[in-house]
């Protein structure tokens, strides 16, 4: 079962951003809204979205204020979706970290194409950094592009949190990285210094893939520091050697 990718409807304007959120929905995506600017940078930080979609006339300030901001502590790719259409503005919010500018009036299934093709291209760069776009080790294969994670060939549903826990620890298998990295990936530079939330997903996700999740043997808890995944079991290095 794949992991619906979140997309963030930033726009003051209730009409466009429902039309924009129904759309979304019909067409297999998770999606969150804010309606100005303040708010949107503390969702973007609680939820962590795949995308945003940002208006630039909002009430409290300008969007391309919210994208500066956000560019200081995130690489989340963001489409512009603005009444200005002039050059010199889609320029300044393209050199300021946008990945497309779309000017409305807008057609729905551009708008759909735009998403897919950042989506496309964001994920591209991801997996260029992973040795693989697949993480497989034991009975857990965990696909980055698909969004899929299975054990023993059997589905599993995790929440968009959970996935993007398990693909952080996927993507430095084998290393320990601590609960204060983990968060700050995950929830964003405002996420509280308390791990307890992020404990709470780690057993959630071991209870998902792990047979015994008292006794893990993927997900390995680094005491007072962190979580490290696996980078083989010991029966496949047993399997290896014969």
């Amino acid at each position: 079962m794949s992991t619906k990718r979140l997309v963030m409807v930033v726009e003051d304007e209730a009409g466009i951003r429902d039309m924009i959120s129904t759309l979304l929905i019909a067409n297999g995506y998770s999606v969150v809204t804010a309606e100005n600017g303040h708010s949107a940078i503390t969702l973007i930080a609680s939820y962590n979205p795949d995308i945003i979609l940002l208006d630039l006339g909002l009430p409290d300030m300008d969007g391309l204020e919210v994208l500066r901001t956000v560019r200081h502590w995130s690489a989340v790719p963001v489409i512009v979706v603005s009444a200005r259409g002039q050059e010199s503005e889609k320029v300044e919010a393209l050199d300021a970290g946008a990945g497309d500018y779309i000017v409305k009036p807008f057609g729905t299934e551009e708008l759909l194409a735009r998403l897919r093709a950042t989506l496309r291209y964001t994920e591209r760069m991801v997996q260029g950094s992973m040795v693989s776009d697949v993480y497989n080790v034991g009975g857990l294969r965990v696909d980055f592009g698909k969004r899929v994670v299975t054990v023993d060939g059997k589905d599993v549903h995790l929440t968009q949190i959970e996935f993007k826990i398990l693909a952080l620890l996927c993507k430095d298998a084998g290393r320990v990285l601590t609960y204060e990295y983990i968060c700050r990936n995950v929830w964003g530079p405002y996420s509280s210094r308390d791990n307890q939330i992020l404990r709470v997903n780690v057993a959630n996700i071991r209870h998902k893939i792990e047979k015994n999740p008292a006794q893990p043997k993927y997900i390995l808890t680094e005491i007072g520091v962190g979580y490290r995944l696996v980078e083989a079991l010991k029966e496949d290095e047993e399997t290896d050697s014969d």
